[in-house]
């Protein structure tokens, strides 16, 4: 088949189109605020320097009514959710100190306090929120549970009308919490609800941490996790409580409430099914998160792009010294990282709008689908900035390695991504949990007649893979190994079958957890993890040929066109050993694929500049001095 080429000269502009989608006009907003100097990056600042610049840009941001977007129009707020995130997102491009404090304030205590709490707490609470009347913290991790959240030690009872708030021991200490060190007044405490001596799990609950003199408050210890391998610019501390008592309205009372005598109420009966509605209202967080590091992808992209075009290395033939980016092996290090930061730039938008339209009376199958791919991709964005700002650095070579030139700290300051907001590896656990819900009937009560059913099916299965599977994929295929490799069709039919085979195989492996749960599942682990990765690539790889449909501008297309073909063909190329092995591709076009990879490396290498500069990051946030003239 014949590849349209992409046009010598193509419109950065029309790409930014394509990219600030739904929230265009918002983006340009945050874009204009963020150039103005007072959001200058931290340069030779100390912590406590460094903190005190990041308040007074979070205070600049409060007289914007960005941070307000979120919230309740009754009380001030834009009824914005997806705005909101997208504003959030935004910050990235700048100091990430900043991002993360203003997520704490207004995305996890404040969104906390708004969906976790009911009228009384907002009235009261809301506007001092988004104001930043009340600086407020959002106290869930603890020195000994992270992840597991269902078993957090601090203890919450309730006694004479009221709840003490207890921390048992040293690892049910909160930690690294975000404003707890030196600005939080508020804290949003986790702790497992305790009435009539019977623990309730996991409930939220309003605890003032210091007085309006900022000392601590009775019982309250505050100490400071102290500098930090980056953002230092975030005033995280540590928070224990010896007997705190709070009156009873202090519980976020939305799933669950305590009546004056102690007696215990909730809308949603089942324990664990509570717990889980709950948390799954905080996704906000985690979403901010994914985007944010993908701002901090586009960034260190910029830089070393630019940096790219201007460094030269050795002599060709005829005298002169190479631009080290028309070397293969440096595009090889960029262009098919910028490829996938476009992927999962359309993916997470994607996932924003899902986020912004969808109904709190939205069937819960549909709130699980959301919260799953919130968590795969959360973890692909931040796993991808991770690996992609290392690579900046390299490309970079001495310079990058220069705090001066932005990349050492932008690698510093992405590095806690991966682990915060729910670790990824546990993350993408949760994505493919979602996908083995259609197999639930499989596990549960099979008659040996059934059983026997299950596993011919499955080999039976096994057995055609190598047949059925290769003919569907060849059937798209009209001409020779490499063209194939530029259709969408076969590009997704080979991600679609590749998720369906290894959910498949998962499922198989743990029909016999009900023997040994731990053991069997833990042995199926990295099965399962790559459930979870292959089901978001495909996504990722259906949201970009998405966003290639709706763009209008012909040029622009073509090259968005070529742009995605390289993500899914570098996704492919990563996975060749499984597509080798199960049958999905030939030695020969498995060879193949890596030629087409070096191909659209060539074919793009042109138009790298633009596809940063479509990113339309403000420029003062790229002002490194390895690119000054």
């Amino acid at each position: 088949m014949d590849v349209p080429e992409v046009p010598s000269k193509v419109d950065p502009d029309a790409l930014t189109a394509v990219l600030d989608g739904r929230w265009a006009e918002l983006r340009r907003g945050v874009r204009a605020q963020m150039a103005e100097t007072k959001f200058r990056d931290p340069v030779a600042l100390d912590v406590e320097a460094h903190r005190a610049q990041v308040l007074d840009q979070l205070r600049a941001l409060a007289e914007t009514d960005r941070p307000a977007l979120g919230f309740d129009p009754a009380y001030g707020g834009g009824g914005d959710v997806g705005g909101s995130v997208t504003s959030f997102e935004m910050l990235g491009y700048g100091d990430l100190s900043l991002m993360v404090k203003a997520g704490v304030q207004w995305g996890l205590f404040g969104g906390a306090v708004q969906l976790l709490g009911t009228e009384r707490h907002h009235a009261r609470y809301l506007r001092g929120i988004v104001d930043l009347d009340v600086l407020g913290c959002f106290a869930m991790t603890e020195h000994g549970h992270g992840s597991d959240v269902q078993h957090l030690g601090t203890t919450a009872t309730f006694a004479d009308g009221s709840f003490v708030i207890n921390t048992p021991d040293a690892m049910a200490r909160k930690e690294y919490i975000g404003n707890a060190a030196r600005d939080g007044r508020l804290a949003v405490v986790f702790a497992q609800l305790i009435t009539g001596g019977e623990s309730r799990g996991v409930h939220a609950f309003l605890v003032p941490i210091r007085d309006e003199e900022g000392a601590p408050m009775p019982g309250v210890s505050i100490e400071d996790c102290g500098p930090k391998a980056g953002l230092n610019g975030v005033d995280n501390g540590r928070l224990g409580f010896d007997n705190v008592r709070v009156p009873r309205e202090a519980l976020l009372n939305r799933f669950g409430d305590v009546a004056e005598d102690g007696t215990y109420s909730s809308p949603i009966e089942s324990d664990s099914r509570r717990f889980f509605t709950m948390l799954g209202t905080l996704i906000r967080g985690r979403v901010s998160v994914g985007g944010s590091a993908g701002s901090a992808t586009k960034r260190a992209l910029a830089l070393a792009v630019r940096y790219g075009e201007r460094r030269r290395q050795f002599m060709k033939p005829d005298g002169d010294e190479v631009v080290i980016l028309d070397y293969l092996g440096h595009q090889r290090k960029l262009l098919p990282a910028l490829a996938k930061t476009y992927a999962l730039h359309f993916a997470q938008e994607e996932l924003v709008s899902k986020l912004h339209d969808i109904d709190a009376s939205a069937p819960e199958e549909e709130q699980r689908e959301l919260e799953s791919r919130a968590a795969g991709m959360k973890a692909l964005n931040t796993w991808h900035a991770t690996a992609t700002i290392q690579a900046a650095r390299e490309a970079c070579g001495g310079a990058g390695y220069l705090a001066e030139n932005i990349l050492p700290g932008l690698k510093a300051d992405t590095d806690v991504f991966t682990t915060f907001e729910g670790d990824n590896t546990v993350l993408l656990q949760l994505v493919a949990k979602g996908l083995l819900t259609s197999y639930k009937q499989d596990f549960e009560d099979l008659s040996p007649l059934a059983t026997a059913r299950f596993f011919t099916d499955q080999v039976v299965n096994t057995l055609l893979e190598r047949t059925s599977v290769r003919k569907a994929l060849d059937s798209l295929t009209d001409g020779s190994d490499s063209d194939v490799f530029f259709r969408r069709e076969w590009q997704l039919k080979l991600f679609e079958d590749r998720e369906q085979h290894v959910v498949e195989g998962v499922a198989k492996r743990l029909r016999k957890a009900a023997a040994d749960p731990f053991g069997v599942f833990n042995a199926a682990q990295d099965h399962v993890l790559r459930a979870g990765r292959v089901h978001v690539e495909r996504l990722v790889l259906e949201a970009f040929a998405a966003a290639v449909e709706r763009c209008e501008d012909p040029d622009a297309r073509a090259l968005l066109e070529r742009v995605c073909d390289l993500y899914a063909l570098s996704a492919i190329e990563e996975d060749l050993a499984w597509f080798l092995g199960h049958g999905r591709l030939t030695a020969s076009r498995a060879k193949a694929v890596t030629s087409a990879v070096n191909r659209l490396c060539a074919e793009l290498r042109p138009h790298a500049r633009t596809l940063v500069d479509a990113f339309a990051i403000p420029e003062q946030f790229l002002a490194a001095p390895m690119l000054a003239s």
